[in-house]
Order: C-alpha cells, then structure tokens, then sequence
C-alpha cells in the first residue's frame, strides 16, 4: 500500500458520494436511512426453479418449493430472489417460451402458491424478482395464435411478417442463434416471421405501439402483485432494422450449428432499443422496482448506455465482462473492476447463471476447487456494487455435462451435439443432503443430481465451520453489517502483485482491507501500515492461516484476508 492509493481513494469517496446523491434526488425509489435505494446494498439470488426444490415430487422444482426454503435463503444473507421464468410455457425452451404472462405454469404451481409465496418473502424481507422475456412470445401465446390466423388479424403487425426475397428463400441472411435461418415460413398466410431465436419464440414487433402498451401493462399487473422487480432477457433483440439488411460475416468458417458466424449488426443493439428501457424504467419507479439486465456488452462505454443518461433507465445492467475473466489473474480482474468502477451507474456483478459454465469449474484448478470458490465468493460479494448470487453457488456446485445424447434436455444439447452439449450441466438440481436425489425429491429428477451431491451439499456444510457455504455465510454477513463493504469507494493497491489482488473499501473513516491470493503458493502482503497512518489490521473473515502481523498479511495458496484497518 502506498500514499498514492490512499490518496486516490478521496476522489472516489466524493464521486460516489455524488453520484448517490443525484440518484436519490432523481429517482422515486424507496430509500434507506444512509439514502439508498433498497436494491443497492441487496444481495440478489437467482433461482431456476426447476431445479431448486420439489414440493411435490415429481422431478421438477416449483413455487412451493421455493417457499420452503426462505429461511434458508434469509439465513444465508439473501435480500431479493431472481425466479428464472415462470409462466405457463410449452417449454420449448424452458420457460423463455411464454404463451400467457398473467398466469404461473402448472408444474411450478398457481397464482395462489405465488401470492403465497410473495407474502412468506415479504415477512423475511425478501424481494421477487421476475425473469421477463421481453423480446418474443411463444408461438403458443394467444397474440401469435391471432396474428399467423390471416393477413388482417388484429394482432397481425404485433410480430415481425415479411415476404420472402423469392420462392423457397426467407427475406434475408439473418441467422437464429439457436441455429438455421431466423425465419420461418407459414404456409396459411404465405409470409415468413422473424425469431431471433427457436422458430417457436417468434419476435414481438416493439414497433408496434400496441405492443408496448401491453407489456408495460405486463409489468404493472406483477407490480400490483407484489413483484419488486424485474430481469430483461435478451433486452438486445428488442428491435431490427425495419430494411432488413443482410448481416456481414464476421469471419470464416461454421459455428456448432454449421451456419455462417455474422455480425448481429442489423439485429440487435439499435438505437430503439433504450426508448423501451427508459419507458420501462419509468414504470418501475412508480412502484419502487429495480430493472436488471442481462446485457452482453464490448466495453464499459457501451455498458453506460444501459444505464441511460441521468442513471433513467436500468439500475443494474449486469456487467459480463467481468465474466469472461476466465482465469484468476488479479491484472485482468483489476482492469476490469477499474473499468466498471468508472462506469456512469452502480456496477452489478455476477460470476455465474442459468446460461454460463459455473464458476466452481471455470477458476477450479481441479484440486483447490472449493479453496478457489471461498476466494471468488470473497472477491464479488465485497466490491463495491450489488452482486447477484447463482444458486448452488454458495455450496461449489459444479458442473455436470451430460455423456449421451439421449440425456440432454436443453434443445441447444441436442441440436448441437457432441461439439455443443447445451447448458444443462449448469442447471442440475439443488443439492440439499446427502439422502437419495440430493434431497431435491423422491422422484426422477428432471436432470440427474451429480454424484458431488454427497460431498457437496447444504446439510453437511452447514456442519462444517470450514466449508463453502459457512464462508459464504460469514462474507454475507460482514457485507451487510460493515459500512465500509457497503457504501465505501473501492481504491486498488499493490497494483503490480501479479499473484494478489488487494484493494481497499474505505467509507468516512472506516476503512477494509481485501486481500485475495490467486495463486497456488503462499504470499505476503505489506500494508507499510504506520507510514498510511495506520495502527493495525484485524482479522475480519478469512480463510485457514491467512492472517495479518504487524505490517504484514500472510495468505495460504488460494487464500483471503479481510481486514479492518485502525489507526
């Protein structure tokens, strides 16, 4: 640590100090007692409710299921829970396929299971957050049913219908990122309709003013049953250039599905797309609702325009950037964690989902696996921002190909196999005990429980003050008791330690220390504490014999040192 670090972190203290104070004037959000509004300092856990928990036995999770396990959830340290899709679905693609967005799908329960389970949270103070799949509808959903019926229905022009350049050939070279062309023909009408993904999720036309007044309608309907929130899938797609010009290639070669890689530059990310957000976002404000979303973007210039001129439209784009750190290197992580740290609005992190390899396997090196876990959950959970948590996380779930083809599930999987396996390997069930299934349920479970399931799981490692979870347990509570970890600027140091990533979080005169060894041999760290005005460093959370002497923090291989900072 060095004066120039100190120093530095001054200027952020007055820039975050600002920024909250434009953000609390600006926005109608319900604000706590140090001014911020309640999803800033929230701890975020997304579910995929087929495979959190099984109320009934028959092999899929549900609503009640979720239900039964709040005070697991309270316990941890979770404040807001993101249910991956819920509605009734054919589950073409699991859920992101809805043909009704008033109404719960029947594997997962009712409406009456999910106003019960919404009241259950709201006495825990838990938030429900929603998955919305913005973007398109099922090729079930009343609207489409109308609109492929003839070339007059009503709902007509609420989906993307062109003629095709000539017989047998679709309006242009757009590609599904599911695979094949991005139209399909309908023989009733005579007229192609554009699906940026599966031919069963056809596009809604946000063209359409029509279109947009319903589902803002959808938003407000959740609202005023007691949904603080939302995630916006594939916000992205939501608009495509009305010409239809052909895409460029991006480069040669086939991607797993043997189709030309293009660029999605006539498909995705037009300038449309933020109208939709901000007018989303207004409607959120109306009922103190935060708006996250699942945007994949190149740089942090591009990550801002999420966040809207004046923080207007969401409040948590999810940075994945942060993401494709795929390796533990505390360069690249503190380029990265500078970069959004500039960024206009509240960074969000996240290190897994439903869609995304997860973490326990993309930073394990295979033997210090749950070490490793300990260190990511230790690097997210105290930077300054709202981290969003993926289930089974806590516990280093791993993931779990499937070997055969007749195993898969995820139409990605089969589609695509052997060269693409699909996504299930993240999605297995939850593992609660060591009993048969994992305790997920007595049934067959949808997709098979990993046989880690008796290694790993909520049951033992709640026994285990050395385990995954009781470090999960211990960061999360720190985090939501300690100022410093929730309001504080985050000021780098020992800025060219290629083997630790160090930093402070400094709030008025409190100040952290983070200490974190991502590298598989012991190092130290001098905090020159006396020299920075500082008397000594004790030990806040850390792992095995990671500990702090005098001027010098001493972390085991993989190891984490939290501190305060007295002086």
């Amino acid at each position: 640590m060095n004066r120039t670090a100190l120093s530095m972190a001054i200027p952020l203290i007055l820039f975050c100090t600002s920024w909250l104070t434009a953000s609390a004037q600006t926005s109608t959000h319900a604000a706590d007692a140090e001014g911020h509004p309640w999803w800033q300092n929230a701890v975020f856990y997304e579910i995929y409710p087929r495979s959190f928990a099984d109320s009934n036995n028959d092999g899929v999770g549900d609503l009640n299921g979720i239900t039964s396990k709040l005070d697991y959830l309270k316990d941890l340290g979770v404040d807001a829970i993101w249910i991956s899709p819920c509605f009734p679905s054919p589950q073409v693609d699991f859920g992101y396929d809805v043909s009704d967005y008033e109404n719960i799908d029947p594997m997962y329960g009712n409406l009456a299971d999910f106003d019960n389970l919404a009241s259950e949270a709201k006495k825990r103070n838990i938030h429900i957050i929603l998955d919305f799949v913005v973007n398109h509808t099922s090729d079930q959903h009343k609207w489409f049913l109308d609109s492929k019926s003839s070339r007059t229905s009503a709902h007509r022009d609420w989906y993307i219908w062109r003629d095709g350049k000539g017989p047998g050939q679709p309006p242009n070279n757009w590609v599904s990122t599911f695979g094949g062309s991005a139209w399909k023909f309908d023989p009733t009408t005579g007229q192609y309709y554009y699906h940026y993904f599966y031919p069963e999720q056809p596009d809604l036309n946000w063209r359409n003013p029509a279109v947009k007044d319903a589902m803002f309608d959808v938003t407000r309907w959740w609202y005023n049953r007691g949904v603080a929130g939302f995630r916006l899938d594939a916000v992205d797609t939501l608009f495509e250039d009305p010409n239809l010009q052909d895409n460029p290639i991006a480069h040669p070669g086939k991607n797993a599905f043997g189709d030309p890689f293009e660029q999605n530059k006539y498909n995705t990310k037009l300038p449309e797309v933020h109208d939709i957000l901000r007018g989303l976002r207004q409607v959120a404000d109306e009922h103190d609702a935060v708006l996250i979303g699942e945007t994949w973007t190149a740089d942090v210039a591009e990550l801002n325009q999420y966040y809207g001129k004046g923080n207007n439209e969401l409040q948590l784009p999810m940075d994945f950037l942060f993401t494709m750190v795929n390796k533990l290197s505390p360069v690249e992580f503190r380029k990265q964690i500078a970069e959004v740290n500039g960024a206009s609005g509240w960074p969000t992190f996240v290190i897994s989902n439903h869609d995304i390899v997860r973490s326990y396997d993309r930073y394990g090196d295979g033997k210090h696996n749950d070490q490793i876990a300990k260190l990511m959950a230790a690097l997210y959970l105290t930077l300054r921002g709202t981290p969003i948590m993926y289930y089974g996380e806590e516990i280093g779930m791993k993931t779990t190909p499937p070997t055969r083809r007749e195993e898969v599930q995820d139409p990605i999987g089969r589609k695509g196999w052997p060269k693409e396996k699909g996504r299930d390997g993240e999605r297995t069930p939850m593992q609660w005990n060591s009993s048969e299934n994992a305790g997920f349920t007595t049934g067959k479970p949808w997709l098979p429980v990993p046989p880690t399931y008796k290694t790993h799981n909520v049951a033992d490692e709640s026994k285990d003050p050395d385990s995954v979870l009781e470090f999960y347990k211990q960061v999360l509570k720190l985090r939501h008791t300690n100022q410093a970890l929730l309001d504080g600027s985050y000021s780098a140091i020992n800025e060219n330690d290629t083997n630790v990533l160090s930093y402070l979080r400094i709030y008025k005169d409190q100040t952290v220390v983070v200490a974190l060894n991502m590298s598989g041999s012991p190092q130290k760290l001098n905090l020159d504490l006396k020299r920075n005005g500082f008397s000594s460093a004790t030990r806040l959370v850390a792992t095995g014999k990671s500990t702090a002497k005098g001027d010098e923090v001493s972390l085991e291989p993989f190891g984490v040192f939290i501190g305060q900072l007295a002086k």
